[in-house]
């Protein structure tokens, strides 16, 4: 009979169609899960504000989840290696199943910690539980990573498999061992901040399942049209939910898909652009922080800290601009459609880098991931892979009147919109307008 099987939990944070730990049941009566803290593993993107309150939550409702299955998450603190071979000494595990994470840092330290632990003589084994493929199963026919994301898709689709998500796996009730209380990682924030996304929000994995049941019942029917209306719930809202491993890509697929309609098609393919996003992020690690588009270094971006802070408080004067920033500020999460246009401003109408636009969305959003934030700020600023256009600037003004008409949206985040108290335009955007198409002139001279 087998020794214990360490599970060690990452951005998985579920029971249901979890590879690796329904590996670990099947192999072994003893399965012992656990969760490291080791933020300083991830190089120059830590988990930032919104992110870590949102660990907390699901951490705290996988523990629960387990406990009802006679098992405790153990909780440690990095170094990764350290704390795994600490525990297999305090266990007598002979085995370290996990679910692979394919952000560059991550890789790589994964890869380090699994040679390390071979060489302790324990069995590894890792499995794929975040996308629908592994990075390297897609290429175009030179074998090469795609950076348009229509040829992309079409193989991803003529390769899809019958997806069949595996049920919570039963485990043996087991002696709990030593841990870290949950408060003692100190994912929460010291001052409360967090009552808007505790409003608005339901982490673990009980929650996603519940807003996709949500979404299947009132929202996916109308989604190709829905999808683009702030002022309505149109969308999923499963990206943070899919981001921390509470509910896999393939359950989402396989609900989604027995509609067999345009709408579960047009929803399904923004599955697509999220498999697209790790697929760059993996074959392309250098984008997180450098446009893939090499020119784009050239590109004279400004430096002014008081348009970005404007920008950031949802000051701008141009009332969907802010309406979607302060809705990221309450709520942890923005309608895409409206992050295209704050996006779009930042960078275009006021000059200033993708960076700094993706490093406040990384600190802000319960649904920040390195693939998808990556790719979506370098698709806004023009110099990313199958990217918009650098000459596509959003105007903030028509975007409002065609999917705002109403208005609905803006008072609900800018009641003042209509009152003395509401700020001018910070830029004019005919002229910014302008100002941007010369400077992106002046990298195509050079």
């Amino acid at each position: 009979m087998c020794a214990a099987t360490l599970v060690w939990f990452r951005l998985d944070l579920r029971l249901a169609d979890n590879p690796a730990l329904a590996a670990a049941a099947a192999r072994s009566a003893r399965v012992l899960p656990v969760f490291i803290w080791a933020p300083e593993e991830e190089g120059d993107w830590p988990p930032g504000a919104a992110s870590r309150w949102w660990l907390h939550q699901s951490l705290r409702s996988l523990d629960a989840a387990l406990r009802r299955l006679g098992v405790h998450l153990i909780l440690r603190r990095g170094p990764s290696l350290d704390a795994l071979r600490s525990l297999v000494r305090e266990s007598g595990a002979d085995a370290v199943f996990w679910n692979r994470r394919y952000e560059p840092e991550l890789h790589a330290r994964d890869f380090r910690v699994q040679k390390a632990l071979l060489s302790d003589g324990l069995s590894v084994r890792t499995f794929n539980s975040a996308l629908l493929f592994e990075p390297e199963e897609i290429s175009n026919r030179s074998g090469k990573p795609f950076r348009v994301f229509t040829p992309f898709w079409r193989t991803c689709l003529s390769a899809i498999p019958g997806f069949m998500p595996a049920a919570v796996p039963a485990l043996e009730k087991t002696r709990p061992l030593p841990s870290l209380q949950l408060n003692e990682l100190a994912l929460e924030p010291l001052v409360d901040w967090a009552k808007g996304l505790r409003a608005a929000w339901r982490p673990g994995e009980g929650g996603a399942l519940s807003a996709l049941r949500r979404f299947l019942e009132k929202a996916l029917a109308k989604y190709p049209d829905g999808r683009d209306r702030p002022a309505d719930i149109g969308t999923s809202r499963l990206s943070p939910h899919l981001h921390f491993g509470e509910i896999s890509p393939r359950l989402v697929w396989a609900a989604c898909a027995q509609s067999r309609s345009i709408a579960s098609e047009a929803f399904i393919r923004q599955l697509g652009w999220r498999e697209f996003a790790h697929h760059l992020l993996y074959h392309f690690p250098h984008t997180a922080g450098v446009p893939m588009r090499p020119q784009f270094s050239r590109f004279p971006w400004r430096m002014n800290p008081r348009r970005l802070k404007a920008w950031q408080d949802g000051r701008t004067g141009y009332p969907i601009v802010d309406a979607g920033m302060r809705e990221l500020w309450a709520t942890g999460w923005m309608h895409n459609r409206v992050r295209m246009v704050v996006g779009s401003f930042l960078v275009k109408d006021l000059l200033l880098s993708w960076i700094q636009g993706a490093r406040w969305f990384w600190d802000t959003l319960v649904d920040a991931d390195l693939a998808n934030n990556t790719l979506g700020w370098q698709w806004v600023a023009g110099c990313g892979a199958d990217a918009a256009p650098y000459f596509r600037i959003f105007n903030p003004v028509a975007q409002a009147d065609k999917f705002d008409p109403r208005g609905d949206y803006i008072r609900r985040w800018v009641p003042e919109i209509d009152t003395p108290s509401y700020p001018r335009p910070i830029v004019n955007h005919a002229q910014a307008r302008e100002r941007a198409l010369e400077s992106l002139a002046a990298i195509k001279q050079k």
